[in-house]
């Protein structure tokens, strides 16, 4: 038996397919015509394109638009001038052969992002290594991705597995993948998802362990591989496989049911979204409404700040998509792990603890204002509620508050219509809100819990750390104190709260949360289901 992450739930008993990359040696060779270099690299470059145009479209067919958004992010760092130009420059000023080029650049940019403190920014990475690995076989004159699978049954075995790769998988053969590296917020791992497919993934050297043709089971709930089973454990397994498939077709009757307690307490169950077109799987999955729209995905992967219409636009998009449910909108969250290119940010020594988020857009208005105004001009077109991240004192709150007021006095001038029923609240997740939530909440008009930094500032210990990561409890004591004093603060002064971080989604978690009193759970779209059910069983 070997444990790894459960990336995508299910079970799958199959036959190995163990897909092994063709390696293309690159050497540190200089080039010897420059011109001739830099033609290579443009050729690779074009043929990348028409290659991930033509699976963005078999995406599309199979998957859906949303799933297809990932090629269109490759495609757009195909004409990044940062990224593809570089490579061009490092031919140029360096007499580089093109694929060393690539692949420095390659690893200039993996790093970044690896460094990054988001999850979901370090999966990112493997966007970069995807297209890069891409131009470099086109260069060489390899084969690039795909499989040659004829069985059905099929469990793929990869070191890794890019977006290219996992949209390519013929879902009549492959039943399940495993793979070396990953995390749940993998491209992969969200794809598996979709497909509906079990996949484990971080299991280290599950390619040095097994053969193609080696019998194996995929536990996607527990995060656990066995390798040539014998027939007791398969007929234990093909039972857990049925009996998950029934709970599944079960959990669809939850999608238009109101989720309450037993003891009559109305709960909301939201989901997370990073991008407008997330909607539509929050909606499939019958969820109450949007509980965090992280904007910050809107200012990344591209040269430039987001204009007030561009803004407006995303933002009017999701409130008219969900119609009269709540929408609540994070703002900017920028700064610590998440930087732009085009927004210098100042070197710290804490950066988590530094300049992010309200702190930067108290002192750069000019950025949250064109945010607020476009915030303000979609509310109109739905139930907007509007959140500030990393808020620890009422007096930032205040100046946030300020700054709307002035753009709403803009709008108006201007002719330009608003909402005033717009709520206004803030993230709880630095420690000093949770203790003052009593005084916080007679000025807000909600909370929402953000409990992926509310644990790692409480406990000092960072969960992206493996050498500290035991100490990242959800459950510890000191946390769910501070959970119970934001849910009781919000309550004292008639306000509601809700929790948008990982824990909201936690099945084990839930029990206590609805002992607390939490009015709103929000996660991820395929949590939903699941966390409806424990929450009707309370």
């Amino acid at each position: 038996m070997i444990k790894g992450i459960a990336a995508s739930k299910g079970y799958a008993i199959g036959t190995i397919y163990l897909h092994e990359e063709v390696e293309v040696k690159i050497t540190a060779e200089l080039a010897k015509d420059v011109t001739e270099e830099k033609g290579k690299l443009q050729k690779a470059v074009e043929k990348s394109k028409a290659q991930i145009a033509k699976i963005k479209e078999k995406t599309i067919e199979t998957m859906g638009e949303e799933k297809a958004e990932v090629f269109e992010a490759h495609l757009t760092l195909l004409d990044d001038p940062e990224f593809t130009g570089a490579m061009d420059l490092e031919i140029e000023n360096n007499s580089s052969n093109a694929m060393k080029a690539v692949d420095d650049v390659m690893n200039t940019f993996v790093t970044i992002f690896e460094s990054m403190d988001d999850e979901y920014m370090r999966e990112r990475a493997a966007d970069i290594k995807d297209v890069s690995k891409r131009i470099i076989a086109n260069i060489a004159g390899t084969s690039v991705g795909g499989f040659d699978i004829e069985e059905e049954n099929t469990i793929v075995v990869a070191h890794d597995l890019t977006p290219s790769d996992t949209a390519q998988l013929d879902r009549s053969k492959v039943i399940a993948f495993l793979t070396n590296i990953g995390g749940r917020t993998s491209h992969s791992a969200i794809m598996a998802r979709t497909l509906e497919i079990p996949a484990v993934v971080g299991l280290k050297d599950i390619t040095t362990q097994v053969k193609t043709g080696d019998k194996v089971i995929v536990d996607g709930i527990e995060g656990i591989v066995i390798l040539n089973p014998d027939e007791a454990t398969v007929a234990s397994y093909l039972e857990k496989k049925k009996g998950y498939e029934a709970e599944r077709e079960e959990l669809k009757k939850l999608i238009e049911v109101k989720t309450t307690t037993s003891a009559g307490k109305r709960i909301e169950v939201c989901g997370n979204i990073g991008k407008p077109e997330d909607v539509e799987q929050v909606l499939a999955n019958g969820g109450d409404g949007i509980g965090l729209f992280r904007t910050e995905f809107l200012y990344m992967d591209r040269d430039d700040m987001p204009t007030e219409e561009e803004q407006y636009k995303a933002y009017k998009y999701v409130l008219e998509k969900m119609g009269e449910k709540p929408v609540v909108i994070r703002t900017l969250d920028i700064g610590g792990d998440k930087k732009l290119s085009y927004l210098p940010m100042p070197e710290e020594m804490n950066p988590f603890l530094g300049y992010r988020a309200i702190r930067l857009c108290l002192d750069r208005p000019e950025i949250f204002k064109v945010q607020l105004r476009g915030l303000l001009r979609a509310s109109v077109y739905g139930n907007l509620k509007v959140m500030f991240p990393m808020i620890s004192s009422l007096e930032e709150y205040n100046k946030a508050m300020d700054i709307v007021e002035e753009c709403k006095k803009e709008l108006k001038a201007e002719g330009k219509n608003y909402s005033e029923e717009i709520e206004w609240g803030i993230m709880v997740e630095i420690p000093a809100a949770a203790v003052n939530a009593d005084e916080l909440a007679k000025h807000v008009d909600f909370f929402s819990i953000g409990t992926n930094d509310l644990i790692q500032y409480t406990l000092a210990a960072d969960r992206m750390s493996e050498k500290v990561s035991y100490l990242y409890n959800p459950m510890h004591p000191a946390v769910l104190k501070l959970i119970k004093m934001t849910i009781e603060g919000a309550h004292s002064q008639g306000k509601w709260c809700g929790m948008c971080g990982e824990m909201a989604g936690d099945e084990e978690a839930i029990p206590a949360l609805l002992e607390y009193g939490l009015d709103e759970f929000s996660m991820s779209a395929t949590s939903i289901l699941p966390a409806k059910k424990k929450i009707l069983e309370f």
